[in-house]
């Protein structure tokens, strides 16, 4: 370990505590409250570890038996030995064998008897000590579990969801050796689940579920819907994604998982781009309306893995229904906020649980809503998201000079049409230099802003377009043309990895809970792509079948872009550029189509907060750009997995 830099408050040894009032959930006072806050009383090094394998309801690999979830667990034996029981923090993932978690990428550790040793990340480092069990769960078909990983389907969020139960006494639970054990007299029964990415996904699949003891999930850059992750609106991101996964993270042999691995490729119905019932299992939205748990989401707005769609329309279901809810909106790409805002997360994520899980009156539940960050390094806290006062406001479209359209004013006379044929640009081609005529896409320009312009929400472009084939890919993004600092995403997801370090809870001989800093990586350009949208022009009906397109009749369609918080400065320009096939986003189709777009009929639709300063032109400005390419240290590749963590070489 290099540069350490431990925090003394999250070091502390407490050897003496005034008495603190019992905990909402109602036994005696106990050793580990202070006030309205947990503090450190408990030894990590002599905390209990122990694994357990917990019955699942299903045999999801079909040889007869039911599955059995791996869960390692670390909860403080003093609490145990004087009778205190104690909430879990819990974090189920596929990682933990195969891939690593957090910047570092730890994996577990386990002694010569299977013992683990050493837990990923900080959680049981800071917790454990302040009277929290942490249990570290394998999903089905990963690392020590039985059972077949089924990506986001009913194996993977039924495992996670019975270790709930059996932390509730309504499930069983064995050691290795088969022994029964029971976890209802050390906890309380109250579980928040906690994760990043594919983790932070089961979180939102099983608080879907209802069920009872789940008190609060931390979804980070999680997925709400995988049709949304792996379909762009009927567009592929890559072929063969569902079975792509499964094997990236299977910890069965490979015969063990074959029938589940077929019909991953059949049911997902690669060859529609529909949404079917397989993407319906695997859709939390639609059980909004039975999530008890309250919700902390965190993600990235510049998250080119888990698209921002994924936590607004989670974000706005819950709302609908009342639901508990704060969110953290930060401006690098795929990351944990334990490397973008460490101390800030850990002070605030304490608060959360304690309210949560311990029921101290903290009023954690009473503060802003919304954390967002502005500029770089720069955060404001906000009642609600998206902000208030936000609403839709339409933006026309103008012929422009013909060659470069523009936003904004009156739009275009009825009758004028723009056309561009397919020809498979990446998004460098795309966006740069928007003034020059360029095969294959089309550009529109406001003037520049009379005053700032804030994006908050979902943005969207309606389109009345003809095309000669039965279907082409339609692309659009919306891009910040002026010079600016930003969070560079593209390198690193945004983030760097020091040399110094620094240490967040105790430790024991096997695991120190230190971790390296970080830092934001920043870069000035003269422009930069806000956000995106695809839709494959067939899927314009709906999600669930195609309507091939007749060549020579004009339709109308709504591509829907990602969700976006943002300050375009004064003086910038705003653009909105077309494409068809999307080489770097999805999977390569280039039809070859022409598609006619009537700009009279057509418009972009931003949610605007307080006025919108769009000059009205009938001539788009020159606009100057370099390459984005020139920024890039991390080419996009379509086919992701949902969770990458970064080299501490970066």
């Amino acid at each position: 370990m290099v540069g350490v830099a431990v925090l003394a408050a999250t070091v502390l040894t407490v050897t003496a505590v005034a008495p603190a009032p019992a905990a909402a959930h109602g036994a005696r006072p106990v050793p580990h409250v202070v006030g309205t806050g947990t503090v450190p009383v408990y030894s990590y090094a002599e905390a209990i570890r122990e694994s357990v394998w917990v019955e699942a309801p299903m045999d999801s690999d079909g040889d007869g038996v039911r599955d059995r979830i791996a869960v390692d667990l670390v909860r403080p034996r003093e609490a145990a030995a004087a009778g205190v029981r104690v909430p879990v923090i819990m974090d189920a993932s596929p990682y933990y064998q195969c891939c690593g978690r957090g910047n570092e990428s730890e994996v577990k550790r386990y002694d010569a008897n299977g013992l683990i040793t050493s837990f990923p990340l900080f959680y049981d480092n800071y917790f454990v000590p302040r009277g929290y069990a942490f249990a570290a769960v394998d999903l089905s078909g990963t690392s020590r579990s039985t059972g077949c990983e089924d990506v986001g389907g009913r194996a993977e969020v039924t495992g996670a969801k019975a270790v709930i139960d059996w932390l509730n006494g309504r499930a069983r639970g064995f050691t290795a050796d088969g022994t029964p054990v029971q976890a209802t007299g050390w906890t309380t029964g109250r579980v928040g689940m906690i994760g990043k990415s594919w983790d932070g996904s089961v979180a939102n699949g099983v608080a879907a579920t209802g069920v009872p003891g789940l008190a609060t999930i931390v979804p980070i850059s999680a997925i709400s819907s995988w049709y949304g992750y792996q379909r762009f609106n009927g567009v592929l991101r890559a072929s063969d994604y569902p079975a792509y996964l499964h094997s990236y993270v299977n910890g069965r042999p490979a015969e063990a998982c074959a029938a589940t691995l077929a019909r991953l490729r059949a049911d997902s119905a690669e060859e529609t781009g529909d949404y079917n019932a397989y993407w319906a299992e695997r859709d939390y939205r639609t059980a909004a309306g039975r999530v008890r748990a309250s919700v902390f989401m965190v993600h990235g707005i510049n998250d080119l893995n888990v698209p921002t769609s994924q936590f607004a329309l989670w974000w706005e279901a819950l709302a609908e229904r009342g639901v508990p809810r704060r969110i953290w909106i930060h401006q690098t790409g795929h990351e944990d906020p334990f490397d973008v805002r460490r101390a800030e997360w850990v002070r605030t994520l304490h608060r959360w649980f304690d309210h949560w899980l311990q029921g101290l009156r903290n009023g954690v539940q009473w503060e802003d809503r919304a954390s967002i960050e502005t500029s770089p390094g720069v955060w404001r806290d906000e009642p609600d998201w998206p902000a208030r006062g936000a609403r839709p406001v339409r933006v026309a479209l103008g012929g422009g000079d013909g060659t470069t359209g523009t936003i904004g004013g009156r739009g275009a006379r009825p009758g004028t049409v723009f056309s561009y044929t397919d020809e498979s640009l990446g998004e460098d081609e795309l966006v740069t230099d928007p003034n020059t005529a360029r095969a294959g896409r089309l550009a529109f320009l406001s003037g520049p802003l009379t005053g700032p312009l804030r994006i908050s929400g979902s943005p969207s472009v309606r389109l009345r377009i003809r095309v000669d084939r039965p279907t082409t890919e339609l692309t659009a993004r919306l891009v910040d043309y002026g010079t600016a600092t930003r969070i560079n995403h593209f390198a690193s997801e945004g983030v760097r990895t020091l040399s110094t370090e620094s240490c967040w809870g105790e430790a024991s001989p096997t695991d120190d809970g230190c971790y390296r800093d970080t830092a934001e990586i920043t870069a000035t350009g003269d422009h930069a792509v806000l956000t995106r949208g695809w839709l494959d022009a067939a899927h314009h009906t709906s999600l669930r079948f195609t309507t091939p397109l007749r060549p020579g009749r004009w339709y109308t369609v709504d591509i829907p872009l990602d969700a976006y918080e943002a300050v375009v400065p004064a003086g910038h320009s705003l653009g909105l550029v077309l494409g068809q096939s999307d080489p770097e986003f999805t999977n390569v189709d280039d039809r070859d189509a022409t598609v006619d777009v009537d700009l009279a009929a057509s418009r972009l639709t931003l949610p605007a907060v307080g006025r919108v300063s769009l000059p009205a032109v009938t001539v788009a400005p020159q606009v100057r750009t370099e390459s984005t390419a020139t920024i890039r240290s991390d080419p996009v590749d379509p086919r992701r997995v949902p969770d990458r963590g970064r080299s501490t070489r970066d």
